[in-house]
């Protein structure tokens, strides 16, 4: 599977910032491969702004669709006027790997569950119209067996597939590789075999 994830570094989130009857959104966003890179920016945004009056959340640590590394909140707000509609912009985005915090200042105006809905919903919105993206791909493990004089050439071959080597063991009869295949694309090595004239063993395990 292949799906759109942000291209923003460990560590790190993007930033915006919306209005809304003098109350602040302060919309930040990450890469989230794991629930733990999302709770450690929630943690940030909390540690930045100790003062804010909410810190709504939603993440999405997985591919599009997921259905269990999810979840949001809506931190002291209405039930169901923030995690849930920050979270449905999201999916509607078909982003995976995203973390979502929402920060609020209250501007003295109160917004009604409808008008906060709206807001979080916006604030979300306009946080990924500038976010950067990129392509991730599941990949699952293909183990291959190569004779000494041939690890080159495979070597060379998959880094021309973009096809990465996730473990190398060598041993008496040659060289073990472990290789991240792409799930959602068949396991054709028709061509390196021809050019390791049939020097190439794919391994069950």
């Amino acid at each position: 599977m292949r799906f759109a994830a942000p291209d923003v570094p460990a560590g790190r989130w993007q930033e915006s910032e919306l209005e809304v009857e003098k109350s602040r959104f302060i919309t930040w966003l990450c890469h989230a491969p794991d629930s733990a890179a999302f709770e450690a920016m929630l943690a940030e945004a909390r540690r930045i702004h100790p003062n804010a009056s909410h810190h709504c959340s939603a993440f999405i640590a997985g591919p599009p669709g997921e259905q269990v590394a999810i979840g949001f909140s809506d931190d002291g707000e209405p039930g169901g006027t923030a995690g849930r509609p920050m979270f449905q912009v999201l999916e509607g985005a078909g982003l995976g790997q995203v973390g979502c915090v929402v920060t609020r200042y209250f501007g003295g105006t109160k917004l009604g569950t409808g008008g906060l809905a709206r807001a979080y919903s916006r604030a979300v919105t306009e946080g990924l119209e500038a976010l950067p993206r990129r392509t991730v791909v599941e990949r699952a493990p293909l183990h291959l067996r190569v004779d000494f004089a041939g690890e080159a050439e495979a070597r060379a071959w998959l880094a021309e597939q973009k096809i990465p080597i996730e473990q190398a063991d060598y041993g008496a009869d040659g060289v073990r590789l472990k290789v991240g295949w792409p799930s959602d694309t068949p396991a054709d090595l028709t061509t390196l075999e021809t050019r390791l004239r049939g020097r190439l063993t794919m391994l069950d395990d």
